[in-house]
């Protein structure tokens, strides 16, 4: 009889802790980089070939080590696009970053486009999506962070709608610039004085709902924001001296040398040495005929 009255409670403390325990696990973020080949606008999708997943080791001691590897399981992603803006900035043949949560595509949270000819000069010009979720530096030593505003009578389990996003613009590690942004507010910050230019723009996001009263504690899906996000490089960013450049800013051309020596001009020929002695001999003969009909 005494032992029945110490399970029953046990059963129900059990019973208690399922149901306070956290409603679902955060969800795994992919990270991938692919080659833009097909963007088909009716079905709102984009795909990458030959992508390589971003992962990072971490050691006992040290910092982590993070790379790129490729993806073997497929050579190409699909994925939804987080907004349409993501068609008028990439196209087929650009280098891009694409995030998506739970598995290697299907749903893409980010799309940021990719500038530099080699891995370890890789830098972003252009994000659509969650810019927390790029590993890559953005170009001209800029970083952009977000933070979402909750409205708290608009939540689901861990999540709210954000009302609001304050966005901070960094130049070489430091603030330069916060702002909070409604819906389809726009930031931009061009103080550097070297022709380099960030706009930010707030489409939609979440807010994690911790930040509301009573909704401490809980554990789940994370948030994820939509932004618009580019960048424009500091004049002469990325060119070297101009007779031998190989790269240029990702929003100009420098205009070619020319590949072929210039024809050189032709060589006197040995007639043309003989022109003033014909001149004189000329002028001999007329002055002949002159003292001959002077007589």
């Amino acid at each position: 009889m005494h032992c029945h009255n110490v399970i029953i409670p046990l059963i129900a403390a059990l019973i208690l802790c399922c149901c306070i325990a956290p409603v679902s696990a955060v969800l795994l973020e992919v990270t991938c980089k692919g080659t833009v080949t097909t963007e088909d606008t009716v079905k709102n999708t984009l795909s990458i070939k030959n992508p390589e997943q971003y992962g990072c080791d971490y050691p006992t001691t040290g910092v982590p080590q993070c790379s790129w590897k490729p993806v073997s399981s497929t050579s190409t992603l699909t994925g939804t696009v987080p907004d349409p803006a993501a068609f008028s900035i990439l196209s087929g043949g650009d280098l891009a970053v694409a995030t998506s949560l739970g598995g290697l595509g299907e749903q893409w949270i980010t799309l940021a486009k990719i500038y530099g000819p080699r891995e370890t000069e890789q830098v972003i010009t252009d994000i659509v999506g969650d810019p927390s979720t790029v590993p890559l530096p953005l170009v001209g030593d800029y970083a952009v962070e977000t933070e979402m505003v909750p409205d708290c009578s608009a939540c689901t389990g861990t999540v709210c709608t954000a009302k609001q996003a304050t966005v901070t613009v960094k130049s070489s590690g430091s603030a330069v610039l916060t702002k909070t942004l409604a819906r389809g507010e726009t930031l931009t910050y061009n103080g550097r004085n070297d022709g380099s230019r960030v706009m930010v723009k707030f489409i939609s996001g979440q807010a994690a709902s911790q930040a509301c009263p009573g909704k401490s504690g809980m554990t789940g899906p994370q948030a994820v924001s939509v932004f618009i996000v580019k960048i424009t490089p500091p004049v002469g960013y990325g060119q070297v001296n101009i007779r031998t450049a190989t790269t240029t800013r990702p929003d100009e051309a420098l205009t070619p040398l020319p590949t072929t020596p210039p024809t050189p001009s032709p060589e006197p020929t040995k007639s043309g040495t003989l022109v003033p002695f014909t001149a004189f001999g000329a002028l001999a003969v007329a002055a002949l005929v002159l003292m001959r009909w002077s007589y």
